[in-house]
């Protein structure tokens, strides 16, 4: 009588989702400029902060004021410490949204927020409409 190793099933026999291939991952990530990372990071923030403000369709259904506030918070702490490593051609675009998203976070809470006290202010001075 022989013993035999029971043969392992081929991967497209086992059931489930197929493993990502992470060196495949890291060498793409790793090719992605600074620059590129950094403002895709800031466009995500300033999306979900708009959403959360009630800007997108159907505003009143997603509206959280609290989550925009910490997201814009966090937009204006990238935007600023980034700046000058991304350079005012990238950065000047940035700090636009960033206004246009405190103005509207103000104008949409019920108690604005004293100048200087607003989301992100802390970061770029008070913002005035």
């Amino acid at each position: 009588m022989s013993e035999q190793t029971p043969q392992q099933p081929a991967a497209s026999e086992t059931a489930g989702p197929a493993q990502p291939d992470f060196d495949t991952m890291t060498r793409d990530i790793a090719e992605v400029p600074a620059v590129e990372v950094i403002t895709t990071v800031a466009v995500h923030l300033m999306s979900s902060a708009a959403v959360n403000l009630g800007l997108a369709e159907d505003g009143a259904d997603h509206k959280d004021l609290d989550e925009a506030r910490k997201l814009i918070h966090a937009l204006a702490g990238l935007v600023t410490a980034s700046a000058t490593e991304i350079g005012s051609y990238h950065a000047a675009p940035l700090r636009d949204g960033l206004k246009s998203l405190q103005l509207a976070f103000r104008e949409a809470s019920v108690v604005p927020d004293e100048p200087g006290q607003g989301p992100g202010e802390k970061f770029t001075g008070p913002v005035y409409g």
